[in-house]
């Protein structure tokens, strides 16, 4: 028996409508999780108790009054909360006027030296903080990033952000830290190469986690996979998830949530993380990356468990102690938040708790690190689509001539320099940055300018998932399809 029109449209309709239904279902949303309004109040109570700890724009240090790195992670920690605004500028300015003290060895008379890490840390910063980074205190950061980019003639390093060494200096300290700061920095700042994604996306074993270290026995290795004893790192692995994210490059996102599956496998039971090596145990540092990673690869459930760990791990005014005073501040594990409710925060642990609080309050605000200073701070609400306007700029005199950057740690430690993960040592720092004259910079004024949201090419995510319209578009599709044919019929 011959099938009427109007059949064959219902059959299709129904395929069409099966096959969106399936799309749906299979699709990542990708879209940002959002804290809670408790989440997003304690982000911003750790974010005032940090900024209370600069002096003149600047974080001490563990031996010193001047650690620039950590300054640094507190520019960021500040900018995700939107909290402190002429601290956070003041901050900016001072980090803008030295950028040689923070990513090259000149402070110690060993010239020649340009760090790949800090120089592509400093470019996300300047970026995340609504400065210039074409121009921040003289320096063109994008720039000097892209000229540490290795080149094709280097194989299957090509793309790896490096550092200028000297036979005085030692060996290209870089890691897969760096690597996510080139990404994020660049893809913030105008686009990100795809060998920098690609050489980035090499770091990840089939498993979905990310080794730290992209050489093997005092080499460089090819891959993750080829190095058959690669430790893989929930830090480094958050780090790239939201690196990946931050840009439009072939292949970014499939690693990006490959690399977040990983890190739910990693959860524990209480929501925390833990990293690797000497930082395996749970803490805040570790569990406030991945909580972040978690966020903006939109597992909300999981980067959720994770901000419920960090908020036990924060002193507040009526469950701090001896420690009340200091509400707001987190600790960087169980151990270190009982000590300080008992005795207080006293001097030589202060440092520790200051790097727990910058990192460790990213978890709780929830805000990728791709999207910091683009998107409104965290309220816990639903956040509206409206244009946001940049956060105001640094600029302050360079002091040298604008030559390629590097950083000012010559340290044989294990951690990362250039970067916000905790030390191998939970109580101290192994960043120790030399003693420089404070400089009168001038106010950072505003940019009129604005980076392309999520890299080249990217739209800026506004928090809605897509695949309901598109469901509901071939539902009117198909039905005026119908109608089209019921009208001819009854026509003829």
């Amino acid at each position: 028996m011959p099938t009427s029109p109007l059949r064959r449209v219902g059959a299709g309709l129904g395929v069409a409508t099966a096959t969106a239904l399936a799309i749906v279902a299979v699709t990542p949303i990708g879209v940002p999780a959002a804290p809670s309004p408790a989440h997003a109040a304690a982000a911003r109570d750790a974010a005032t108790w940090l900024a209370g700890e600069y002096t003149d724009g600047v974080l001490p240090g563990p031996v010193g009054p001047e650690d620039w790195g950590l300054s640094i992670d507190g520019v960021i920690a500040l900018a995700a909360t939107g909290v402190a605004g002429a601290t956070r500028q003041a901050a900016t300015a001072q980090i803008a006027a030295h950028v040689r003290s923070y990513n090259s060895y000149d402070d110690w008379g060993l010239d020649g030296f340009t760090d790949g890490g800090a120089t592509s840390k400093l470019l996300y910063a300047a970026s995340a903080a609504g400065a210039d980074p074409t121009d921040f205190g003289g320096w063109d950061l994008r720039a000097e990033t892209v000229a540490l980019i290795s080149g094709a003639a280097t194989g299957d390093q090509h793309g790896r952000i490096t550092s200028r060494t000297t036979e005085a200096t030692g060996p290209d300290p870089s890691n897969t830290f760096d690597q996510a700061f080139a990404v994020l920095g660049l893809a913030r700042s105008g686009g990100t190469p795809q060998e920098t994604v690609d050489f980035l996306i090499r770091q990840q074993c089939t498993a979905g986690g990310f080794r730290l270290y992209p050489d093997a026995d005092g080499a460089p290795s090819p891959s993750c996979d080829a190095q058959g004893d690669a430790t893989l790192d929930v830090d480094s692995t958050a780090m790239a998830v939201q690196a990946l994210l931050a840009t439009d490059a072939t292949g970014a996102d499939q690693a990006a949530q490959r690399g977040a599956d990983w890190l739910v496998a990693q959860q524990r039971a209480d929501g925390s993380f833990g990293g690797s090596g000497p930082t395996s145990g749970a803490n805040s540092n570790s569990t406030g990356l991945a909580g972040q990673a978690l966020a903006a690869a939109g597992r909300a459930a999981e980067s959720a468990r994770a901000a419920e760990a960090l908020a036990a791990l924060q002193l507040t005014t009526a469950n701090g102690g001896a420690a009340a005073a200091d509400g707001g501040a987190i600790a960087y594990d169980t151990g270190a938040r009982t000590e300080a409710v008992r005795v207080g925060i006293v001097a030589n642990v202060r440092d520790q708790w200051r790097r727990a609080t910058a990192q460790a309050l990213l978890g709780l605000a929830q805000i990728p690190l791709g999207r910091i200073g683009l998107d409104p701070p965290p309220s816990g609400e639903p956040t509206p689509s409206s244009t946001v306007s940049p956060a105001p700029t640094g600029t302050a005199t360079p002091t040298g001539t604008a030559t390629p950057t590097g950083s000012p740690t010559p340290t044989a430690t294990a951690s990362p320099t250039a970067s916000p993960t905790p030390s191998t040592s939970p109580s101290t720092s192994p960043s120790i940055t030399p003693t420089t004259p404070t400089a009168t910079v001038p106010t950072p004024t505003p940019t009129a300018t604005e980076p392309a949201p999520g890299g080249v090419g990217r739209l800026p995510r506004t928090g809605v998932a897509i695949g309901g319209y598109v469901l509901a578009a071939l539902l009117l599709v198909g039905g005026g399809v119908v109608l089209l044919v019921l009208g001819r019929r009854r026509a003829t």
